[in-house]
């Protein structure tokens, strides 16, 4: 089992111990231990719902801070599609990218630029590998991650190709030290990111041993910063967008499957949902699929929770943008294609496992129900565990106890308030 890295933490001083958090968790990776949330790093697919949901923010996501910038000689910036859509009333993301330019990046790369040659990768895939259908879209990490730690089964279903923000490191490096002349190391690559799961990308990899990404900003944070740069800018805007209408939808739901030309697909958003069609498609309940999108997010990345606009809203915004551009702008080529393919498996990771071996987990499994059925099934979150099965599961691992449960803890306390009465009642 490898190491995992977390960009989701707890701001320990701000939790009040509220039980909002495990309550929303969609792989039960957040317990309340005297009287403070902790995040169960091995359980966690950093989708960001508990940054999102906390009322006393106390959940937060690491990144790097604009002052990365500085630690290189040239800098340029990932603009994700998604960016795009938060910001009112623009037509001509070139006002955007112009901005960054004056924020003080050498450059710009757009990875919508890079989405549209894997969306030429992921049709020739599917033509050439019907045994795999349906494949399932990499380029959401949540997503994979939990595919990963709690669908073994759909591993083989992966797109084995890097997503494309991933692709655009690549890309950008390389036209970077051909302008410049300029050695790797001199060069920062930083991706302005809707969510903490694309910072986990990049500090844990996946289908690759080692991203191009030097730094992660939010896009939160790059707003604000922009939004002066991008008044001053209108005036003296350069030609720097080199995507489509493919390339930009990717920033939204559906956005991916729907540039695969085909209408033989299944695209899902929200974690919740995301869950019902990775269940479903493991009892074989699909037929004929030749592709599946699934999102974490609501609506897609759009509606990351390093974004600062409602994701409709920005979906709504991405289609006006699209409307006048050409389908695509990039084509494949032998190099790209060689990039693209992924250089690394994704194996199992059998995090859940509450047992050393098969006897072993029988046998704790077996203590599990017993104790379930001790429990009031009430599944209220009270112990500190979302559910009364977690609790037990987290009893037979020997980190919690039979008395966290209250109900459990209240039996006991009358059971032995009723013995002291009637040793009081013989003296």
């Amino acid at each position: 089992m490898g190491e995992f890295y977390n960009s989701v933490y707890l701001k320990e001083d701000l939790c009040m111990g509220c039980i909002n958090c495990i309550k929303r968790c969609p792989t039960q990776a957040i317990r309340v231990r005297n009287g403070k949330a902790k995040i169960t790093k091995e359980f966690c697919i950093d989708c960001g719902e508990c940054i999102r949901i906390c009322p006393h923010h106390a959940k937060e996501a690491t990144y790097d801070s604009p002052d990365i910038m500085n630690q290189f000689q040239y800098v340029v910036a990932l603009t994700a599609p998604s960016f795009y859509g938060q910001f009112n009333n623009l037509d001509d993301i070139n006002i955007v990218l112009t901005a960054l330019k004056k924020m003080g990046f050498d450059d710009v790369y757009e990875v919508a630029k890079e989405a549209e040659i894997v969306s030429e990768l992921t049709r020739r895939y599917l033509a050439e590998n019907e045994e795999k259908w349906p494949v399932i879209s990499t380029a959401c990490p949540t997503v994979v991650r939990l595919i990963q730690i709690r669908f073994p089964n759909l591993i083989d279903h992966l797109l084995p190709i890097s997503a494309p923000v991933d692709l655009a490191a690549v890309n950008a490096r390389k036209k970077a030290m051909k302008e410049t002349g300029l050695p790797s190391d001199k060069i920062g690559v930083i991706f302005i990111s809707p969510c903490p799961a694309k910072v986990t990308a990049v500090k844990s990899p996946i289908g690759i041993k080692n991203s191009e990404i030097d730094g992660v900003l939010a896009m939160k944070e790059v707003y604000t910063i922009l939004l002066p740069h991008m008044k001053n800018s209108i005036d003296q805007v350069e030609d720097l967008s080199r995507s489509g209408r493919i390339g930009i939808g990717w920033g939204g739901s559906g956005g991916e499957a729907g540039a695969l030309l085909t209408d033989n697909y299944l695209a899902a958003d929200g974690i919740e949902n995301v869950i019902r069609v990775l269940d479903d498609l493991e009892d074989q309940k699909f037929e004929q699929l030749e592709f599946i999108e699934l999102n974490a997010c609501s609506g897609g990345c759009v509606g990351g929770v390093l974004t600062v606009e409602n994701p409709y809203v920005a979906k709504v915004r991405l289609k006006r943008l699209r409307k006048y551009l050409p389908v695509a702008c990039n084509h494949l080529d032998k190099e790209k294609v060689t990039d693209a393919n992924w250089t690394v498996d994704v194996k199992f990771e059998p995090v859940f496992n509450i047992g050393t071996n098969i006897r072993d987990s029988i046998n704790k499994m077996t203590r599990v129900e017993e104790l379930c059925e001790r429990f009031p099934g009430l599944d209220c979150g009270s112990c500190g565990a979302p559910t009364c099965k977690s609790l037990a599961e987290d009893i037979v691992r020997g980190v919690a106890k039979e008395g966290d449960c209250i109900h459990i803890l209240r039996d006991y306390i009358h059971k032995l308030s009723d013995e002291l009465s009637r040793l009081d009642n013989k003296n």
